[in-house]
């Protein structure tokens, strides 16, 4: 079977084709890869093609795919039984190693995606402060809960949708969608709706629209102002939480020098996922026990999941995470500055206008005059990059083994499992990708 049939085949029963929109290539073209297996920092089509894969199935494989221990504790998990939906250790062992790395979580609930983690938090700060708005930055993606979708990041970016048919107008009502790293906008907001305002939601550091660094103590200034007015402070570390460090991004910013003086700023929620299932559908909400236990069976917010806490989800979160040592770190931010560094230098010798920007061991590459010149700060300048540029750079990476996101508007993630074999692969592939970038629409190589 080829790429092409499968897609075929899987248009004739799933909408599109895919399972989640951006897989489609729908933005760079062609076949999407039908994958059949992956170990390490590699994965295998259905063609028997192997590539090096730095998409990570969109962050969870930290330590590259089918970790041998990961495996062993999911397969041991499956024999003891599939689903209990009753309480188990094994997710009171999660949670306890959650909140031992970020002790701002003093509770936590355990959920299956972070959509639903997202939206529980939403749902808690309207809960607890009795107010019905919601603050949400343009190009920040919070799963695709109806209140959230306006302005998103990731598939909605990539697709060029502005929210999505189906959400109300009362609904989008609800979310106040400001620029990104721009305070007065936020200021300006408080001050005519700060006695309406429930939450300012934000990613950590955003990564939905391509990687966008926080401008200094952005995330700080939030913090006063959503205290200031009674409001809480969601923090989105879905995608940066146990991937950009032990701690996620607070714990790079706790050891930042100005520092988290008596945790001055600690966010009020904060959402995880990906990492914490380590391949299977795990998430969570979490934050200080005077505010979780607003949440039944303890409080007046309803929230509950069948499958959340799922004993073979859990295993493979709890044995990631306790695998995921110093060492572990170290490699991911070593290969990610290695990449970095190198795809920088390739598409500058070939002459192609971009910016490479980066969240700890997060980045992305934004590609045009305007970036180059001015770097991306907001989603209106991350919209204005030349995409055209990526889909010849994303294609002629792909055909020389290297599986990229299909999208301009993703992050890249690497693997601890990214040895100087799949490096030096990905290394050899960029002199020509960076000359297809180049090449004028329609040109072929000299």
């Amino acid at each position: 079977m080829t790429n092409h049939d499968a897609f075929a085949r899987a248009a004739a029963v799933i909408p599109g084709g895919v399972s989640s929109p951006v897989r489609a290539y729908g933005s760079v073209g062609g076949d999407p890869r039908f994958l059949e297996s992956a170990r390490g920092p590699y994965v295998v089509d259905v063609e028997g093609r192997e590539y090096v894969d730095l998409v990570a199935s969109w962050g969870p494989a930290i330590l590259g795919h089918a970790h041998p221990e990961v495996v062993d504790a999911v397969q041991r998990a499956a024999a003891r039984g599939l689903s209990f939906g009753a309480p188990t250790v094994a997710e009171v062992e999660l949670a306890e190693e959650i909140v031992r790395r970020v002790p701002v979580v003093e509770r936590l609930r355990l959920v299956s995606t972070g959509t639903e983690a997202t939206m529980t938090a939403v749902r808690l700060a309207r809960g607890i402060t009795h107010r019905p708005l919601v603050v949400k930055f343009a190009g920040c993606y919070h799963g695709h809960s109806d209140g959230l979708l306006a302005a998103a990041g990731s598939g909605v970016a990539t697709a060029g949708l502005p929210g999505s048919a189906g959400v109300t107008e009362a609904t989008a009502g609800e979310t106040l969608v400001l620029p990104y790293n721009d305070l007065d906008a936020v200021q300006a907001a408080f001050s005519a709706h700060g006695h309406r305002i429930a939450a300012v939601i934000t990613e950590a550091q955003p990564a939905n629209m391509g990687v966008v660094p926080s401008l200094p103590d952005f995330n700080g200034e939030l913090r006063r102002i959503t205290a200031a007015h009674g409001a809480l402070l969601i923090w989105d570390e879905v995608l940066t939480g146990f991937r950009v460090g032990p701690s996620g991004w607070w714990g790079i910013e706790a050891a930042s020098p100005a520092g988290l003086p008596g945790w001055a700023w600690a966010p009020d929620l904060v959402t995880f996922g990906k990492v914490v299932g380590g391949g299977l559908p795990v998430a969570a909400v979490g934050g200080p026990a005077a505010v979780m236990e607003h949440l039944a069976p303890l409080g007046p917010v309803y929230q509950a999941g069948t499958l959340s806490g799922n004993p073979v989800a859990v295993a493979a979160g709890l044995t990631t995470l306790r695998l995921a040592d110093d060492a572990v770190y170290r490699r991911l931010d070593e290969v990610a500055d290695t990449l970095r560094a190198e795809v920088h230098a390739a598409l500058d010798r070939a002459g192609v206008p971009h910016r490479v920007q980066h969240a700890g061991n997060l980045f992305s590459v934004f590609w045009g005059e305007r970036a180059a010149e001015d770097g991306v700060l907001t989603y209106t300048q991350a919209k204005a990059q030349d995409t055209a540029s990526y889909t010849r750079f994303f294609h002629a990476m792909l055909d020389a083994g290297v599986a990229l996101p299909p999208s301009a508007f993703e992050a890249w993630f690497v693997t601890a499992a990214h040895d100087d074999t799949a490096v030096t692969r990905i290394l050899d592939a960029l002199p020509a990708a960076a000359d297809a970038a180049a090449r004028a629409p329609g040109a072929t190589p000299a």
